[in-house]
């Protein structure tokens, strides 16, 4: 079993920066994948950023250069850091993670709102 806190939304204006940190308790060891999805209201939850076991990443086309996942595995920790942020990233963001045995595990979410 594995465990995912995520820490770090809040309300930001147009424009503006946050960073989300998930931390990984449990069964963490060489987890196949671990990233972040968000759902925004009345829409489907959609991949954000991820990064594999054999080093590659994947990122939305939506936030290509605008946002930059990783990860400090002193700290089981990883990272969504989110720049030059745009109202329509408002949503929900949920850490992911699939471990071993492939399977998936999810946090808690934390909203993130981008609004003057």
């Amino acid at each position: 079993q594995v465990q995912l806190v995520e820490s770090g939304g809040g309300l930001v204006q147009p424009g503006g920066s946050l960073r989300l940190s998930c931390a990984a308790s449990g069964s963490i060891f060489r987890l196949n994948a671990m990233g972040w999805y968000r759902q925004a209201p009345g829409k489907q939850r959609e991949l954000v950023a991820r990064g594999t076991s054999g080093g590659s990443t994947n990122y939305a086309d939506s936030v290509k250069g605008r946002f930059t996942i990783s990860r400090d595995n002193a700290k089981n920790t990883v990272y969504l850091q989110m720049n030059s942020l745009k109202p329509e990233d408002t949503a929900v963001y949920y850490c992911h993670c699939v471990d071993r045995l492939w399977r998936e595990y999810w946090g808690q979410g934390t909203q993130v709102t981008v609004s003057s």
